[in-house]
């Protein structure tokens, strides 16, 4: 269960990462409000999947989760560039989750 936490949290990582590109500087109340809202929700199960999991493997899974997810909407909604160089990038960065799973016990 703590894994589907900490993944829930890095998708509401990817959800306040986008928003800020909304909110313009802060100046926009309902994308700001969405804003912080992802922000209070991510951390808050940050903290919870923190209970059972390592802070380095949580944490750097949180992180992991949120910028490959937020690379790959920058990248579809954004029209960010999507070249090889950064595509392999972001399929480290999966590797690199996908080995913190496998060595973490539990």
């Amino acid at each position: 269960m703590p894994w589907i936490i900490l993944v829930l949290a890095g998708l509401f990582e990817i959800g306040w990462a986008i928003g800020l590109k909304y909110t313009d500087g802060f100046t926009r109340l309902w994308p700001t409000l969405g804003t912080v809202a992802a922000m209070v929700v991510s951390l808050s199960l940050l903290g919870i999947a923190m209970k059972s999991l390592t802070v380095g493997t949580a944490y750097a899974v949180w992180v992991g989760v949120g910028a490959v997810g937020t690379a790959i909407l920058g990248i579809v909604l954004l029209q960010e560039p999507a070249n090889a160089g950064r595509l392999i990038s972001l399929g480290l960065i999966v590797a690199g989750i996908v080995g913190l799973k496998l060595a973490t016990p539990g």
